[in-house]
């Protein structure tokens, strides 16, 4: 004898997966770039302009081609500055955000501020800075985003892809 109050509700249930999310495209990510170059640019100017040169020196003087570790560190500090919290929260920067793209790793899952902040963007900030490298490193960094997973060298080397939001 069963008493039917007790019995769990019989429905039929299925499995419903989360719709695929695509690489972003190559026009977003090159204009979320830009804005982040141009956002990098005015902050790096506003702060030349507005700051002692004691608290932050402006451009060393050496020639483009030199070895400039300090103006890179400078830099690479100010990025951070601008771009830290979203990265590490959303996987995004400023232009990501503005454009719905963010940074995923490959399967899809949250990168490390590891990932992030030392393989994907200081490790090529290390590079570019090396007279003689920096250009090529940028360059093919750059070409490789034609190829058909949209990834650059920076992507490969973290095991990062950028996605829609």
């Amino acid at each position: 004898m069963h008493d039917q109050r007790y019995a769990p509700p019989a429905a039929h249930v299925e499995d419903v997966e989360a719709p695929a999310v695509g690489p972003a495209t190559r026009a977003r990510r090159f204009w979320a770039a830009m804005l982040d170059t141009g956002i990098g640019v005015f902050a790096l100017l506003l702060l030349e302009a507005v700051l002692p040169e004691a608290i932050w020196p402006g451009d060393s003087g050496e020639a483009w081609w030199t070895l400039q570790p300090a103006d890179a560190a400078r830099d690479f500090l100010l990025f951070l500055l601008l771009h830290g919290v979203l990265l590490l929260r959303r996987g995004q920067t400023i232009g990501k955000a503005l454009l719905g793209i963010r940074i995923v790793r490959s399967d899809g899952g949250t990168p490390s501020a590891f990932q992030l902040l030392a393989v994907r963007h200081g490790l090529l900030y290390a590079l570019m800075i090396v007279p003689g490298v920096g250009l090529f490193v940028v360059l093919v960094d750059s070409l490789l985003i034609f190829r058909s997973s949209r990834r650059c060298l920076h992507d490969t080397l973290a095991d990062t892809i950028v996605v829609k939001a």
